[in-house]
């Protein structure tokens, strides 16, 4: 993006501006909830501990001193200061932050946050106003409140792993932690509902989300259909389990996906695409409900008759005739492509000590215009000096001794 291009963009009107977030999560859904917030203008502090940060800053690929590719993934357009909330100091500079602040988010074990004088009935007296997000891995008045969450035992728990993957293999867990993406995500929703709710009522609020109720709720459709039937539903893989032909298939030179919605595009498919009309004329295929019941006897016919084509062929025919369709591409290859590219979806920022650091855009457009990367994924602590001067008002004396004490890191 050329400087003015960026200068132009960091100047657009964001909904959340003026809102500030105290973000004391880690890992991925309490940092990714910050980060959708952080996208649409709020100004999001993460507090980090001075020595390790956040967990992440250890996982993935090393980007710099402080940073990696998992890191990163979650936590752009924030500031980071350290301070380490096991020392009163630093729970004291919380508490004198917040009545500056809108919304605190923490991923704290059940009872942790209270234990540390940063529960939500402690801190209502402070800023009775405060929208207040704590994330955990169980319901917090059940018998497991206090059990740590993982996406990877969620998956597991939760009977995501079950219907994954195809019928006789081994329960398989999703390519990337889908639990905590869709907690995070629901997270911001709530904490944004519960902002308007502020501005009308001017009362805050305490919201409560537990990986474990969204692991169950990812399950969807798949869910409902094994209490349906009261057993474990059929995995078909890259195939849909309702909707027939639907997921991916092997042209003569590759794999692609079709995914035919209604009987009219099974139509096309049959007479024009693959010049079978003899398939969509037989009364076992003529709708989707008597496709999906003869399943074993129509892929076949299907997979035979694509494999008969080249696949640019398939896929020029296939959008010829309304149909939807793709291409299956690497992951390095979509994110390099031209389709990635001319949305700007990855974006190169200056990094202190990498040079340049590729950092993931916002998948949101407001007014036509994408949603800026204002800040880049944060050094460990970059922010601390500017926040804690800007906000509280403290001077280079008061700093230099919280650092000495091991409350707090400073930027070099």
């Amino acid at each position: 993006m050329a400087q003015s291009d960026r200068e132009d963009a960091l100047k657009m009107d964001l909904p959340l501006e003026g809102v500030r977030v105290l973000d004391l999560s880690r890992v991925f859904a309490g940092p990714l909830c910050g980060q959708v917030l952080a996208d649409y203008g709020a100004e999001v502090i993460k507090v980090e501990h001075p020595v390790r940060g956040d967990d992440t800053r250890d996982w993935g690929m090393r980007i710099g001193k402080t940073e990696t590719t998992y890191y990163n993934s979650m936590n752009r357009n924030k500031r980071s200061i350290t301070l380490d909330l096991q020392t009163p100091e630093a729970l004291a500079i919380i508490h004198e932050l917040l009545p500056q602040v809108d919304v605190l988010i923490h991923n704290f074990k059940t009872g942790g946050a209270e234990k540390m004088g940063l529960g939500y009935e402690q801190l209502k007296a402070l800023k009775p106003d405060l929208v207040y997000c704590a994330v955990a891995g169980y319901d917090s008045s059940g018998p497991e409140a206090t059990r740590p969450g993982y996406d990877l035992v969620i998956q597991g728990e939760a009977g995501l792993m079950a219907l994954n993957g195809c019928a006789g293999d081994p329960p398989l867990k999703f390519g990337v932690a889908v639990v905590d993406l869709m907690t995070g995500m629901s997270a911001a929703q709530a904490v944004l509902a519960a902002l308007f709710r502020r501005e009308r009522t001017g009362r805050g609020r305490f919201i409560e989300l537990a990986l474990y109720d969204h692991g169950i709720m990812v399950t969807g459709y798949y869910g409902l259909d094994a209490l349906e039937l009261g057993h474990d539903p059929q995995r078909y893989g890259n195939a849909h389990p309702s909707i027939v032909p639907y997921g991916m298939y092997e042209a003569a030179d590759g794999p692609f996906i079709i995914t035919v919605g209604n009987n009219a595009q099974f139509d096309k498919l049959c007479r024009v695409v693959l010049e079978r009309p003899d398939v969509v004329e037989d009364p076992r295929f003529s709708t989707n409900v008597e496709r999906a019941k003869n399943r074993k006897e129509l892929i076949p016919v299907i997979t035979n008759a694509l494999a008969q084509f080249p696949r640019d062929v398939l896929l020029e025919r296939l959008t010829r005739a309304g149909i939807p369709c793709g291409q299956v591409k690497g992951l390095h290859e979509a994110l390099t492509g031209e389709r990635t590219r001319r949305s700007r979806l990855v974006q190169d920022l200056p990094h202190p000590v990498a040079g340049t650091t590729p950092v993931f855009a916002p998948p949101v457009r407001m007014d036509g215009r994408r949603l800026p990367i204002r800040h880049a994924p944060p050094t460990l602590g970059e922010g601390t000096r500017e926040m804690l001067t800007r906000l509280l008002y403290m001077d280079d004396a008061q700093l230099q001794a919280l650092r000495d004490k091991g409350v707090l890191t400073l930027p070099d």
